[in-house]
């Protein structure tokens, strides 16, 4: 096994594509296939709750702080930078058959652009190498195949046919 297949989703702020990816996660699992989400967060998130012990672990200075229950586990780990999208997906997620990454902009990722003309924001980069469609709500012109942003089946179908391992 090579890995899962691995897509990207990148847009400007507001456009949809958390609301995208999820419907996609609901319709890969629906289909059996084990999925993964992996999100870029440029601004730092706290996972950790205070008061809770995990919050404790970590801020007295653990590395990593693991919490696991019988059916799902959380990691906290601490890093000076944020690793790269691919080495998260072999650590993380290498026995999964699909991930959908959203965000990780730089990274050469295949890629989707998510984009709504009526916001009258242009693409974000129609020309970068790794762009493999658009998916939007109206007509656009890109050099890569449009796809319907409201028929998240076909995009989902459009990933399955187009997407491979990092």
């Amino acid at each position: 096994m090579s890995g899962p297949r691995v897509m990207a989703f990148v847009a400007h702020s507001g456009t949809g594509k958390t609301t995208l990816v999820e419907a996609l996660i609901k319709l890969a699992t629906e289909r059996g296939l084990r999925v993964g989400a992996l999100k870029h967060d440029a601004h730092r998130f706290d996972m950790d709750r205070p008061g809770k012990d995990s919050h404790r672990f970590t801020t007295a200075g653990a590395a990593v702080t693991i919490v696991a229950a019988d059916d799902k586990l959380a990691l906290v780990r601490r890093h000076e930078t944020c690793p790269p999208v691919v080495d998260l997906v072999a650590r993380h997620a290498a026995d999964l058959d699909l991930v959908l990454v959203e965000g990780w902009k730089t990274s050469t990722l295949p890629r989707i652009e998510v984009h709504r003309p009526s916001l009258g924001r242009p693409l974000l980069d129609a020309e970068h190498p790794h762009l493999v469609a658009v998916a939007a709500d109206a007509p656009v012109a890109a050099p890569v195949p449009v796809l319907d942003l409201n028929d998240p089946a076909a995009v989902l179908s459009f990933i399955l046919d187009r997407a491979e391992a990092p």
